[in-house]
């Protein structure tokens, strides 16, 4: 069969894979499944998938390998793209031979799409190299400093996306393409920001061309499509997150039968257990419940996890997400002093977090606190706050991350201000679990690495006890149902279980 001309290939760089040959990214990146969809629906171009960071026979990412050994294979890969996954990435290319690649990128991966971008460059100058993702959306023309890459998106890029494509085949200018950086003789060009897509329900389910446009496809397990977005954008206005500039802070809703029908299908390929990746799950009470609701219609049996904000937590929230099959539940205190939270502009107290957490567990769901330690006005004393909020919290996993000030966000701006980061930044070498990462003012960065060590410790000792404490409690609940106790406890027996 002869191939189409127009063909574009879109690629998720490398991240995990260069700390680690057998570390991988195990699922289906939704922004390029959302492109991939729309291209095959408003377009006649070929359209191919390919997750660099995605290795068939993956291992559990540990984070203390992130920062040690990890972190240093991670930066020689950078150094040396002769390696490894390189060369897989040069051999699909020349296997597609791409009109057009497209790269999603975020901060701590921009460096890996970089090289991305050389590479396909050095396979055909002629291959245009288009970059989105909430990289360019952050930094606007900065992403054309690398030479490699001619065009950047900013904002969503569905629509985009497809009025480049038929510029290309049509050979019309960029002039009046919305939401796009250029270069036009040998200057950089920002055209007029483009819309956000007001009608969520009109895009693509995102799964449903996996089977012919993901390669490798065959060899993903099945929980890689399990991720579904309802809502776009996030009211919140948190001092560390570029959400805003991303999806901007006015929240989109998809309907919830439209939700409903999307993960209904997913089951139908087996799927038993989906994840919200919204930034914020329900963002008001009324979708919150409506969108439960349908659930419980439609989706009967359905298992599902979610991030949600602090302050949407109450009995009656939880207990219909519970009714309605959540079973894991994500929320991001941050810090354990409330002067921090509220430097932070998370709205949030300490103690409010405690108690939602509590509501949480009260109703049996998993949960998993994310906690950010090392800010810019942190002290030691802040920092021992978090950590006794840190062991105080009833939870499954804790999530635990170093403060990273990425470009374009307001932190970033404050910690440039105050001379914690200098003029060469390397965006590559600053990540949540990054041993570089150290933005503090009142600590110096010998002394945080030091107090970092110890949390990380303590982090992985909490979650390894509650890992053996949930293995425990499911094989003794096994064992009662073997030995028949289950009949023993309908007669009024009782029988106490330790955790």
């Amino acid at each position: 069969m002869e191939r189409n001309k127009y063909n574009i290939v879109l690629i998720e760089p490398p991240f995990y894979r260069l700390f680690k040959d057998t570390y991988s990214l195990d699922r289906y990146p939704l922004s390029l499944g959302y492109l991939a969809g729309t291209i095959k629906k408003e377009t006649s171009w070929d359209v191919t998938v390919y997750n660099a960071d995605f290795y068939p026979h993956s291992e559990s990412i540990k984070v203390g390998y992130l920062t040690s050994t990890g972190f240093d294979n991670y930066v020689n890969n950078l150094k040396n793209a002769s390696n490894g996954v390189w060369e897989e990435i040069k051999s699909t290319i020349r296997d597609h031979k791409p009109f057009v690649v497209g790269i999603s990128a975020k901060s701590q991966n921009f460096a890996s799409a970089c090289i991305v971008a050389k590479l396909v460059k050095e396979f055909n100058r002629q291959t245009l190299v288009i970059v989105g993702g909430p990289h360019p959306s952050m930094v606007g023309s900065d992403v054309l400093k690398c030479p490699d890459i001619d065009v950047g998106v900013s904002g969503e890029g569905e629509n985009t996306i497809v009025e480049l494509l038929e510029a290309i085949e049509h050979g019309k200018k960029f002039d009046g393409i919305n939401g796009i950086i250029y270069r036009k003789n040998n200057q950089i060009v920002k055209n007029a920001p483009r819309k956000f897509v007001d009608d969520l329900d009109s895009l693509c389910f995102p799964h449903e061309s996996a089977p012919e446009v993901l390669k490798d496809y065959d060899h993903y397990p099945l929980t890689a499509f399990r991720n579904i977005f309802a809502t776009r954008g996030c009211p919140y206005n948190c001092f560390f997150c570029g959400s805003q500039k991303i999806w901007s802070r006015r929240v989109r809703f998809r309907s919830p039968d439209n939700v409903a029908r999307e993960i209904n299908i997913l089951r139908k390929k087996g799927l038993k257990i989906i994840n919200f990746a919204d930034d914020t799950f329900g963002v008001n009470r009324k979708y919150l419940n409506d969108l439960c609701n349908a659930l419980i219609r439609h989706c009967p049996g359905l298992k599902w996890s979610c991030e949600i904000h602090i302050k949407l937590i109450d009995e009656q929230t939880i207990y219909l997400m519970q009714k309605a099959g959540c079973y894991s539940i994500q929320v991001g205190i941050e810090s354990g002093n409330n002067e921090i939270l509220k430097q932070m502009r998370k709205k949030i107290t300490i103690e409010e977090a405690l108690s939602a957490c509590n509501i949480i567990k009260k109703y049996d769901i998993e949960l998993h606190p994310f906690f950010i330690v090392g800010f810019p006005q942190e002290t030691e004393d802040t920092l021992n706050d978090t950590v006794v909020a840190m062991k105080k919290i009833d939870c499954d996993n804790l999530v635990y991350s170093i403060f990273t000030p990425y470009p374009g966000t307001e932190a970033f701006a404050l910690c440039k201000k105050n001379g914690l980061i200098a003029d060469n930044y390397d965006v590559s070498l600053y990540n949540h679990q990054s041993p570089a990462n150290c933005f503090c003012r009142n600590i110096s960065p010998e002394r945080f690495r030091i107090l970092a060590a110890k949390i990380e410790k303590m982090v992985d000792r909490k979650n390894s006890l509650n890992r053996i404490r949930r293995v425990f409690s499911s094989n003794t609940v096994k064992r009662i149902q073997e030995l028949g106790i289950r009949k023993s406890l309908q007669k009024g027996v009782r029988v106490f279980i330790g955790k």
